[in-house]
Parts: structure tokens; sequence; C-alpha cells
């Protein structure tokens, strides 16, 4: 279906059953730095979608019943499939998405990564044996895989977050039935290519592409789905939620965040402006980590909010396939161009002072993408959007606070908990508000917001169950006990 070299448009297939299939009506891709015509994929229906759900019903008891080591074999060949293509998918994501070449490498690394990380793990799905009061009794506990899955993913990472449901859904024994976003079909499609080039099964994994309205709606809706792995909005996520209770299919959801920044009275000053620019405007605001909220301590304030302007203005936008190293692509659509001058015009009408950006481009390269400058609000009044709505978008808040007190309330004081940022040199500060904190994360003097060697997950409005680590393996499994009566004794 592909080779090395990109040759537009890309008419993209369906994997369905270990066949590549098309469908008569179709979705256009386009680039968002330039608007340009990328590909076009399938626009799966309901059929299509009910045709995947069966084949990965079929191939599930033959997978669940293959060896942890031997499904490990094949995750890691499909692993190594992924690096030999890295160049391909890589600037599929770019031009889907718009990121900089750059970091669309390293998000296809980590994506290739996250395939050996679960093969081992599928290796360590561990059992025990439970103390009874009968010498002849036994209790032994056991994990075992769910059954299909559903994993429905986003825009923003459109290949590393199809990764983090599709490596230790299969890794547990599980079969897949994948559905990307449509904005970002193409490099899921190209990822998935690999498991198949791997010699994955006809049927074991699956994706369609498809409206959420349509495709989307069939695969939550369906019996024949025992876990939904869903990535996207809180509001989304909700809807997937009530849609899943019909058949008391389990979830894992990772929605939307809102993340607080705080700057202590002793932290690294520099540090912590630099790290804030770069974790407020990486991938143009969004991701769902991403810095929203800037709260230093009153000591410090004038001086971070300098240093925050002055390292801000020096990242460079532009397109990311023609300039690989730049710091910032284009926004995914013109939605997110509304939103975002929406939240600034909201925010100078409560109060709040325009620092940096607050407008669309000017340099003539950049007027046919949906490009928007990196924006930076200071001291706007509580009722501000800026404050309690995920902006998904290059724009961050920044204010003063008092005491440790004062900060933690302002950081919780918000319906999302996914990731916080905390900048400290103070040991007890950093234990003590990290632990008062209510979010699934807590970076302390860095922003690296998850690991696919720890657990990643929200609390409140940003999501259900976690993400990556045996944790997230662990997710895709059943609990068994077995109670065993001995004799002879």
């Amino acid at each position: 279906m592909e080779d090395n070299a990109l040759h537009l448009p890309v008419n993209a297939k369906n994997l369905v059953n270990g066949q590549w299939v098309g469908t008569d009506q179709t979705i256009e891709v386009y680039n968002p730095a330039n608007k340009q015509l990328v590909g076009t994929v399938p626009a799966a229906g309901a059929s299509l979608v009910e045709e995947s759900l069966q084949a990965a019903a079929k191939a599930f008891p033959s997978w669940s019943r293959l060896t942890a080591q031997a499904r490990a074999r094949l995750l890691r060949k499909a692993a190594q499939i992924v690096r030999e293509r890295k160049e391909h998918i890589s600037r599929l994501l770019t031009m889907e998405q718009g990121k900089p070449l750059v970091d669309a490498r390293k998000e296809v690394e980590e994506a290739a990564y996250v395939l050996e990380y679960f093969a081992e793990e599928g290796v360590r799905i561990y059992g025990e044996m439970i103390p009874v009061d009968q010498p002849a009794a036994r209790s032994l506990v056991i994990r075992q895989p769910v059954g299909p899955i559903a994993a429905i993913t986003p825009w923003n990472y459109p290949v590393s977050l199809l990764a983090w449901k599709v490596a230790p859904a299969l890794a547990a024994g599980c079969t897949v039935v994948a559905k990307p976003a449509t904005e970002t079909p193409l490099s899921p499609i190209a990822y998935i290519q690999c498991l198949a080039d791997a010699g994955i099964p006809a049927g074991v994994v699956n994706i369609v592409t498809g409206r959420g309205s349509t495709a989307g709606d069939a695969l939550i809706g369906s019996p024949l789905v025992k876990k939904i792995a869903f990535t996207g909005s809180t509001e989304i996520g909700k809807e997937v939620m009530r849609k899943a209770a019909d058949h008391l299919s389990l979830v894992s959801l990772e929605l939307g965040g809102h993340s607080p920044f705080i700057v202590m009275a002793d932290a690294d000053l520099e540090q912590a402006a630099q790290d804030g620019a770069r974790r407020a405007f990486r991938a143009m605001g969004q991701n769902c980590n991403s810095v929203n909220r800037i709260y230093v301590h009153e000591s410090i304030y004038k001086r971070f909010v300098e240093l925050l302007v002055e390292f801000s203005s020096r990242l460079k936008m532009g397109d990311g396939l023609k300039n690989p190293d730049i710091d910032l692509g284009p926004m995914v659509n013109e939605q997110g161009i509304r939103r975002i001058e929406d939240q600034v015009r909201d925010a100078l009408e409560h109060g709040g002072k325009l620092l940096l950006g607050g407008k669309r481009p000017d340099a003539p390269e950049l007027q046919n993408g949906y490009f928007y400058e990196p924006t930076i609000i200071a001291e706007a009044g509580p009722g501000a959007k800026v404050l309690r709505e995920e902006s998904f978008a290059p724009i961050v808040h920044v204010q003063p606070f008092a005491t440790t007190e004062e900060v933690i309330r302002l950081a919780n004081d918000d319906p999302y908990g996914l990731v916080s940022y905390l900048y400290t040199n103070d040991l007890s500060n950093a234990i003590l508000i990290s632990e008062a904190l209510e979010s699934g994360t807590v970076c302390v003097n860095n922003t690296v917001g998850s690991t696919v060697e720890a657990p990643y997950g929200g609390w409140k409005a940003s999501g259900i169950g976690v993400e990556l680590s045996h944790y997230g393996i662990e997710s895709y499994t059943h609990l068994k006990h077995i109670r065993l009566q001995l004799r002879g004794l």
C-alpha cells in the first residue's frame, strides 16, 4: 500500500480482517500549514465497522491463547519495522498534523519504543496464590484479556496515542479495532501497517477511518467491544461513557486538561521561565498537558514575566516539513484559531494585560496556514475563560500569588486534574505541594508530563483509568479467582 517515497495525494485504505479495503465515499486530509490536499481515506460507515469488529471477535480466541512470549516477538518485530519506516511515517504526520518534522520523528520513535516496552510487560502479567483457611483448598488469582477493544484516538498525537492503546492491548492478548481522528488518519494507518507486516494475524488488529457520528458511534455502541480506550475532549468522553453503559463496556478515558504551573520564590527562575514557555506553546498548545495557568510568587513575579516573554518571543513558527527544526507549526484547523481569538478577547474584557501575541502572524509565508502567535495574558479577572476553559491553543495566563495555601487553592480550583507543574528547590515544598495538588501527575522542576514507564491518567474531569506502565496493561485484563479443592490430604 505504501513505499518509502511520498506520492501526493496519498490514497490510503482501511485494514479489516487482514485486507486493505476502500469505500465509495472518502475523507480528504489537508496540510494545516498550507491547506493543500495531502490525501484521502475511506469514510467507513457502520457496516465496515461491524465487519472489523466481527473479525476482531473471531481472532480473539486464538490470539489470546497464544503465549505472551509469542505475542512479544511479533510486537518487537513491528517496532523494528516502525523504525525502518520512521521517516515515511513522520513526514505523513507532519503534513497532516502540522508539527515540526523533528517533533514528528520523536513521536514515531516513541511509538516504536511503546511496542517494545509492552512486549516485555506482556510476559509479566502475574497472578497470585492467596492463603486460605482450609489445608486442602487453594485460591488462585489470574489475569485474562478482556476481549476485543476499540481504540479511539485524537489528532494532536495521532501515532503515539494510538500506540499507547494498541501495544498494551495486543500484549495482553486483546484484539483491536482502531479509529483515528479524521484530521490525521494517514500516519496512524502507516503505523498499523507495520503491525500487519510484522505478521500479526488477520483480524487481530484493524483500523477504520470515519466520522465520529458514524464509525465512532458504531464502535462505541457495539456489544462486541469489551473495552473502549479513548483520548479526546471531556465532553465527548462523557458521551462515550454514557453509550458504553448500554453494554457495560469497560472504559479508559484520557480527557482534557488545564494545567497549572507553579513557581515558588526559591525556584531556578530562568529554567522555570524557559520550561514554562516551551510547555505552554509546544505543538501550538494543542496538548492535554500544556501549561495553561502560571502562578508565580509575588517576590519574583516581575522578573519571571520578563523572562517568560523573552523566551516565548524567540519561538519560530513555520512549515514543519520545509523547516524541520522550527519550534512551532500551525494549529490543526480554523476552529482552534477562533477559540483562541475568543479567549483573548474575553481575557482583555476581564481586565487582562496582553504581554505577547494576541493575533495571527504578519509574515507572508504564514498566511496560508492556521498560524497564531504565542500569546501571554497577565492578571485577567476571575471570570475570564482562559482561567477555566481548556484552550488547546498557544495561550497562557500568568498571575502572582502570596502564600503556599493560596497557590494550592488556585491550582485546584479547576474542573480538570491531568498534570501539574511545580518549580521549587525546597524539598518540603516539593513533597507537600505535590501531595496537595489534585492531578494524576505532578512534575517537579521538569515538564515531562508522561513517560512510558509510569502511569498516566487524569483526576476529576480529566479522565478515568490510566495508560502506560504496568498499570496500563492491567486495564486490558480481567481478574479471575479460581478456587481449588484438593484431594489426598
